[in-house]
């Protein structure tokens, strides 16, 4: 039975189907007394632009708004020309961050009916209730003033039974950032606001109560207020029992006692916390207007190794203006002593709006014209080696951050991971002209050609027998054949002795 008409339709392209969009659910929740007449549909990226425009148009719409991002910017660029041209009827509406900054080069802006920039959970509803009403303002941007939290009606209700049996609910306890890091579009804000604290552990318990056991916080800045950060994590802490599992961004450099106290009592497998480190340059930070206390991030994070069994998520950028290879390199080395679970090595990205754009005729910044901008060389880093810092960058997923080569990976890091790292990712492009598809039995077999082929007087016993137990603990199915390599002792010894037989 085909559902009922909606007079407006909220929709996004999500990257995957496990996300859920916060914003669409904060647009609804604040349409007042037209929420009844409002839809939420949600795609991934690979739906056909064409299906999705015909799942749209069942609906009925007279209004449909479209969250546009880095990740789908271009297939949503399709779908609004797609739009336009079999429905001009229906009055298209734009919102999320890539349209909200220079948006006058934008195609996509040009052909919709009206784009809202900036925070739009309030303005969404304005602009609706006058398209219903039968009028049509004249201005198409509309930009959303600041709005004060305690006007908005929180999103959690949004949320259906499927959302929170198959996919990440995504939860804030507060808005903005008051740092001014140069890459990321939260410097534009002027301060970092909380929410009311009882309204939001209210709406957190009725999550809970219908089932939610999985909570990812946007917070940008989690742990900038303590009794805020203490209050949630002691809500959770009660509550604790299997499946239980939450997500944290926190400030690496910002980790007061109460705080420490709390975070040792999550069990394994229950907190992850993401930590930005970014840079570990002191002369990049401060170009990048990056405060933080690098020896207090590398303590910080040495403390939470050792005495939380917080699963650690930190991150480092390559091509920061003024930073090379051998600076990236050095702070990757440093985090890495530090053993946390993952490293995300990600790359510098120009996102519209970020005051990273200031510093590019300087450091020689040039980045890629299409979606998601990334840097293609600076002075310090030219286009090849930036090349061969992002095939560094995703072999090190494979490898290091897949967490399936424990005891083989330290064989290769030794005593100079990046530099080590680096050759091996030279070498294995070198042999497989492939970043992505490399079907994990052979990267085990690679692996293995290449420490056999490079180690100085190997133990091929050791050596072998790591590999087998990081393939065996992988989970992979079939056995490992090793063929290009010389037999281990043991092998030649059962190959002599079925030789001898042979013979008699």
């Amino acid at each position: 039975m085909p559902k009922a008409a909606a007079s407006i339709v909220l929709a996004t392209l999500n990257a995957r189907y496990i996300h859920s969009s916060f914003g669409l659910r904060y647009l609804r929740a604040n349409l007042g007394e037209m929420r009844p007449r409002s839809e939420i549909m949600e795609f991934t990226l690979e739906r056909p632009t064409a299906e999705i425009a015909e799942q749209l148009l069942s609906r009925q719409p007279q209004i449909i708004g479209l969250g546009v991002y880095i990740w789908n910017a271009e297939p949503m660029a399709k779908l609004v020309r797609l739009l336009k041209q079999v429905a001009p009827e229906v009055v298209l509406v734009l919102g999320g961050p890539e349209v909200s900054h220079e948006w006058q080069q934008q195609p996509l802006v040009a052909e919709a009916d009206y784009l809202i920039t900036g925070q739009a959970d309030l303005a969404f509803a304005d602009l609706c209730h006058q398209l219903l009403q039968g009028q049509r303002p004249a201005e198409r941007i509309i930009h959303a003033g600041e709005l004060s939290l305690a006007e908005l009606k929180l999103p959690y209700g949004e949320y259906s039974d499927s959302d929170l049996a198959q996919r990440v609910l995504y939860v804030e306890a507060s808005r903005g950032c008051p740092f001014r890091c140069a890459f990321c579009l939260s410097a534009l804000d002027k301060t970092a606001r909380a929410f009311e604290l009882e309204p939001l552990l209210a709406e957190l318990q009725r999550l809970y109560e219908r089932g939610a056991r999985q909570f990812k916080f946007v917070d940008r800045t989690f742990n900038l207020k303590p009794q805020l950060s203490t209050a949630i994590l002691d809500f959770f802490l009660k509550r604790m029992q299997p499946g239980l599992f939450l997500h944290f961004e926190v400030i690496p450099d910002h980790l007061p006692e109460a705080l420490k106290q709390r975070l040792s009592r999550f069990p394994a497998g229950s907190l992850q916390l993401e930590i930005g480190v970014q840079s570990l340059n002191p002369e990049v930070q401060q170009r990048i207007s990056r405060k933080q206390d690098n020896a207090a991030t590398l303590e910080n994070l040495r403390w939470l190794r050792e005495h939380t069994q917080a699963h650690l998520h930190t991150d480092l950028i390559i091509g920061l203006p003024g930073e090379d290879s051998a600076s990236f390199g050095a702070g990757f080395d440093r985090l890495l002593q530090l053993q946390p679970q993952e490293i995300q090595v990600g790359i510098l990205k120009r996102l519209r709006g970020a005051p990273i754009n200031r510093l590019s005729a300087e450091f020689g910044l040039r980045f890629s014209a299409d979606p998601p901008y990334e840097i293609l060389q600076s002075h310090c880093i030219d286009f090849a080696q930036m090349q061969r810092l992002k095939r560094f960058a995703r072999y090190w997923d494979l490898l290091g951050n897949s967490g399936r080569f424990r005891q083989s990976l330290p064989l290769l890091l030794g005593q100079n991971p990046f530099q080590n790292l680096l050759q091996f990712s030279d070498w294995l492009y070198a042999e497989t002209d492939q970043t992505s598809h490399i079907a994990l039995k052979r990267l085990y077999q690679l692996l293995w050609r290449y420490l056999k082929s490079t180690a100085t007087q190997p133990d091929l016993d050791m050596l072998r027998g790591s590999i087998l137990a990081d393939y065996t603990a992988s989970g992979s199915k079939g056995r490992l054949e090793l063929e290009d390599a010389e037999p281990s002792h043991s092998q030649q010894r059962s190959a002599n002795q079925r030789q001898l037989r042979h013979r008699v």
